[in-house]
């Protein structure tokens, strides 16, 4: 590997971590809050609103039904509204974040529901706040689980961001596509993978890391 092609393969992979960083912090920004909507107006939750929850699980379930590379290519003009621009690493942004925010909402759901049920009624009997228990209550108890959920999610991230290399977004895809594929430059697209991998098993690591320590208060 020639060192213009190194420098090249050091900066996509600035370009994914970057990518796959933002992303992951705007997933956990509007998906953790979107999995609590979901459980608590759920019925039996403790905002019960059944139409809501049913119209807001439909949109969701929407879009997570959606495979990658068919949101990414329908999102461009949303792309270009929110950003200018449908190429590059902050265009490739939007499409990740919309594709894992309900991923990581339906994950995070499923944490807050395995809450036993007596705890939030044990809350409720002392005269709990409804936000009382879901801040008290129900993500303490869930967080282990919720950080478990975001890790698998930030793979996932890992994943999309290679694919979304395909349309020009950047990063590790990107550099496979155009050098290891079009240019038949074996030692990229072995580099490639092995770089991925390194960080996938990266972040899964560090991931059970800390919901291990969370499971173990």
């Amino acid at each position: 590997m020639s060192a213009a092609l190194f420098n090249l393969f050091l900066d996509a992979i600035w370009e994914t971590l970057l990518m796959v960083g933002v992303s992951g912090l705007v997933t956990l920004a509007l998906g953790g809050p979107l999995a609590v909507v979901l459980v608590t107006t759920a019925p039996g939750g403790v905002f019960e609103a059944k139409g809501f929850n049913r119209a807001l699980g439909a949109v969701v379930n929407a879009f997570r039904s959606t495979p990658f590379i068919i949101l990414l290519v329908a999102l461009i003009p949303f792309t270009r509204l929110i950003v200018g621009t449908t190429i590059g690493i902050w265009a490739a942004i939007v499409p990740l974040s919309i594709a894992a925010i309900p991923f990581f909402a339906r994950i995070a759901e499923v944490s807050f529901r395995e809450v036993d049920r007596g705890l939030i009624e044990a809350a409720q009997a002392m005269g709990a706040s409804r936000l009382q228990i879901i801040w008290n209550v129900l993500v303490p108890e869930a967080l282990p689980g919720i950080v478990a959920g975001f890790t698998i999610t930030l793979v996932s991230l890992i994943s999309s961001s290679a694919m979304a290399g395909a349309v020009g977004a950047g990063g590790l895809g990107d550099l496979a596509i155009r050098y290891g594929y079009q240019r038949f430059e074996t030692t990229v697209m072995v580099a490639v993978i092995v770089v991925l991998i390194a960080i996938v098993m990266a972040v899964q690591m560090t991931g059970d890391y800390f919901a291990y320590r969370l499971n173990k208060r």
